[in-house]
């Protein structure tokens, strides 16, 4: 049992409040007119794009509250970097019958642009694909986009954002998503390079926005390539998966919340990628393929997450397999995960088979912890991948919460704040993680991750972990951090 020996209390409204307004101030409201003596507050524009043509570098644009209705072209190239944030958190509402924001230019690089605080989504239903979209254009570059804070909800067409086409140095940091369209995800990460997924929350809730459940949407997260080289990049690369919370499932049998690899393709579709210091809930009755999946991908390493509840899946923790032209899958790694069903109802650990595993650069489970509420354990010989191939296993109860009805911290516009009484997304974020990624005081798992490489430098709410780090997503300490999920 520790002292975290640093007692830190961060909100996510101060770290915001805390940006450099290092150049001017310009607003943008609904009132507004886009003319070249406006941007004031007593004279403010009217359009986004039209701020982000006249601001220099440095420079904040507010968006007071209001309805902006249609496409809304993101566009600029800032060394310093412009910040465009509501000017209260959720009140400015971004919608369109389109793609709500467009990053991407073929004129000009896109580059040093954040989008914090909006209430993003679709008009309805008859939208066009996609709520945002991030890539480069066919002969200039985006980077250094940074998504942060912001309600991203409710495609009616395809995801929710999507990166693609070698779009670099982008980071999606304390947002909400939930409710993409059909076969689509909340992001699609594909064929894109240096990608941070941080402290977002993920989950679907079509009844809460008047929508039918389909249950027939695919995976949260999926990292991919679709198209080769069309692009100049092959595989999707360098992206990392961290602190984030995954719940209530309502999508496809055949998908889950994470997912690496999907169409098939003959190159490697992600490599050097990182998934750890998540929370993936299991509380809803719609059954799921795998809450974690590889398809065609190689070098993926799954570390410090905890995967928690009654998870009604063909396979508990993951699914490795290829598809099409995709080459053997080489150097999958779990290490130091938590998998607890509370229920006692895992049936089935993993589906993978001999022929989609490379024998070269074998896949690996390293001292993780399993837990099927005193139940045994599942074993299935015709499976590569078996809780007996991990011989620094923990088999014991890892003392975490028992899983009941999880209310999803869905927006309500009626009452101004998210559903469970949380102003800011990062409040349901660190009310999900430390309810659900906690560990016991006298779990076993208790600086019980082998020191080395594999062990992060935190835990999913900022903890510090110390060289004897705890299994799983949370690091147990007496007097616990509370922490704005790295939001830089």
């Amino acid at each position: 049992m520790r002292f975290s020996g640093l007692l830190r209390l961060v909100f996510l409204g101060l770290g915001l409040q805390a940006t450099a307004l290092s150049a001017q101030t310009f607003y943008v409201a609904t009132n507004g007119v886009d003319a070249p003596a406006g941007g004031t507050l007593a004279a403010p524009w009217a359009t986004i794009t039209y701020a982000l043509d006249r601001v220099a570098d440095g420079s904040t644009i507010l968006v007071r509250p209001g309805t902006y209705t249609g496409r809304i072209r993101i566009r600029g190239n800032f060394a310093n970097g412009v910040t465009v944030r509501s000017e209260v958190p959720y009140q400015a509402r971004l919608r369109a019958a389109e793609t709500v924001l467009t990053i991407y230019n073929d004129a000009a690089d896109i580059q040093g642009i954040s989008i914090e605080g909006f209430d993003i989504a679709h008009t309805g239903a008859g939208a066009t694909a996609l709520v945002v979209q991030i890539q480069d254009g066919f002969s200039t570059d985006t980077r250094r986009i940074t998504l942060r804070d912001n309600i991203l909800h409710d495609s009616f067409n395809n995801d929710i954002l999507k990166i693609n086409n070698g779009a670099s140095e982008i980071r999606v940091i304390g947002n909400m998503f939930y409710n993409q369209q059909g076969s689509d995800e909340h992001i699609d990460i594909n064929s894109v390079d240096d990608v941070i997924v941080d402290g977002n929350v993920f989950f679907n809730n079509f009844a809460a926005s008047g929508r039918p459940v389909p249950t027939d949407t695919s995976s949260f997260v999926v990292v991919k390539d679709s198209n080769g080289n069309d692009d100049g990049v092959i595989g999707a690369r360098n992206v990392i998966l961290q602190r984030n919370v995954f719940l209530n499932w309502e999508g496809s049998i055949g998908s889950g919340f994470i997912l690496f690899g999907e169409d098939g393709t003959a190159n490697f579709e992600a490599f050097n990628c990182l998934v750890e210091n998540n929370l993936l809930i299991g509380n809803s009755g719609v059954t799921m393929r795998s809450p974690l999946g590889v398809k065609g991908s190689r070098d993926i390493t799954f570390r410090h997450n905890t995967v928690i509840g009654n998870l009604p899946a063909n396979a508990y923790a993951t699914r490795i397999n290829r598809e099409g032209s995709n080459p053997p899958i080489e150097a999958i790694r779990f290490v130091h995960n938590v998998f607890a069903d509370t229920s006692g109802s895992m049936g089935d650990f993993s589906d993978t088979l001999p022929a989609d595993l490379s024998t070269t650069r074998p896949s690996t489970l390293e001292r993780n912890a399993y837990w099927n509420n005193g139940a045994a354990l599942p074993n299935d010989p015709t499976d590569v991948l078996n809780i007996d191939n991990d011989k620094g296993r923990i088999e014991d109860n890892p003392e975490v919460v028992t899983i009941g009805t999880v209310a999803t911290p869905h927006w309500v516009p009626a009452n101004n704040n998210f559903n469970g009484g949380f102003t800011r997304i990062n409040d349901a974020f660190v009310s999900l993680a430390s309810t659900y990624a906690r560990i016991g005081a006298t779990s076993s798992l208790i600086d019980a991750a082998t020191p080395g490489s594999d062990v992060p430098a935190t835990d999913i709410l900022g903890t510090p972990r110390p060289i004897g780090a705890d299994i799983g997503a949370f690091e147990f300490v007496l007097l616990p951090t509370i922490f704005a999920n790295g939001f830089e």
